[in-house]
């Protein structure tokens, strides 16, 4: 028989698991499987196959460790499969988060709530939504303050109607993902100065502007008018100074670095940044930046390589989000067939920047 020891299990004991077996308890579906040592077959908790001899189970974390001690799933309830019915107990577990969402929600709660083991909660809502369900409240929580700062409530009234506990917890990792103070925020990026510069580049024509952090934007349009509309609509009411030789002399410098890469004369700049985006997006945006230049991914792998191999429209989505062209290099991400899939920039300009990067790594 099988120990804990040699199929160490993080949240259950062996009496615990067995229980769950003979109880059939869909709660610890996810947390662990059992093989039947006679068949060698292994199944879900739930599994209403014809109960095995307790002697003859054994226990595993999961699919790929059964597998490995040469098990096969079962055909009757699909151990290795992410079934609907758990997808859509996710969903509601993610619309109770949003209902609650100023509430303190321990995973247990949660779990309690969905009828689920603590364990297969928090492994299969990131496989499903991406993101863990503390993650995804804190989502959810800045939205809600987002909206209550751009309504026009003070401060503090936003920050306790959102769930936050205190000012420093929005001030510090909030005030990553809103990118500026709550404060500026609210009033559409008042108090914020963002400077920037229109240049025409191999690739037609860029707007790229920063704060005092790093670059925040930079996309291609047809025209200074359509650029400069965007750069409003994103800060309706910060200060936006045109940026001149004299006047920003590090933005006209990241620009030219910027336009030396994508004619291949140069390696993608190392410049800062000042990403602005949910959790979800910020991790998305952080593995493109670690493709090196000439490589590409598939959707499905860049969704592996963020941990949320589910999640493959998810991180489609959050690379069409990307606010900052080139530099953070969703051009790098190819459909699973090798095709180029979308791109916001346009795909010719996609296919031009692969191009160049695949003839500057032969060189």
């Amino acid at each position: 028989m099988n120990t804990p020891s040699e199929h160490p299990m993080t949240r259950l004991t062996e009496a615990a698991m067995r229980r769950a077996v003979a109880e059939r308890d869909p709660r610890h579906d996810g947390a662990f499987v059992y093989g039947v040592a006679t068949t060698r077959i292994y199944c879900r908790p739930s599994c209403p196959s014809r109960a095995a001899k307790p002697a003859n189970l054994r226990f595993y974390e999961g699919p790929a460790a059964a597998e490995r001690a040469g098990y096969r799933a079962c055909k009757r309830c699909q151990p290795n499969a992410t079934d609907a019915a758990s997808t859509r107990r996710i969903k509601a577990v993610a619309r109770y988060i949003e209902a609650h969402a100023e509430e303190a929600l321990p995973l247990a709660r949660l779990a309690q709530a969905a009828h689920l083991s603590s364990a297969h909660l928090q492994r299969t809502f990131k496989a499903v939504l991406g993101v863990s369900p503390k993650a995804y409240q804190d989502q959810k929580r800045l939205e809600r303050l987002k909206s209550g700062l751009k309504g026009g409530q003070r401060v503090l009234d936003s920050i306790a109607a959102a769930g936050f506990q205190s000012t420093s917890r929005v001030y510090g990792n909030a005030t990553r993902s809103l990118g500026m103070t709550p404060s500026a925020y609210r009033a559409g990026g008042a108090g914020e100065t963002i400077a920037y510069a229109c240049r025409a580049t191999a690739l037609g024509l860029v707007l790229m502007a920063a704060t005092d952090r790093g670059v925040c934007f930079a996309q291609f349009g047809s025209s200074e008018a359509e650029l400069t509309g965007r750069l409003t609509e994103e800060f309706p009411a910060a200060t936006r100074i045109a940026s001149t030789m004299t006047g920003s002399p590090e933005l006209d410098a990241w620009i030219e670095a910027f336009d030396a890469h994508i004619e291949g004369n140069a390696p993608r700049p190392d410049l800062p940044l000042d990403l602005r985006g949910t959790a979800f997006q910020i991790t998305v945006w952080r593995f493109l930046l670690k493709i090196p230049a000439g490589d590409v991914v598939s959707y499905s792998e860049l969704a592996a390589g963020i941990d949320a191999p589910k999640a493959v429209r998810a991180a489609a989505s959050a690379c069409g989000a990307n606010r900052v062209a080139v530099l953070v290099p969703c051009h790098r991400v190819l459909r699973g067939d090798g095709s180029l899939g979308g791109y916001r920039w346009g795909l010719e300009r996609k296919r031009a920047l692969l191009d160049q990067e695949r003839a500057g790594r032969g060189r």
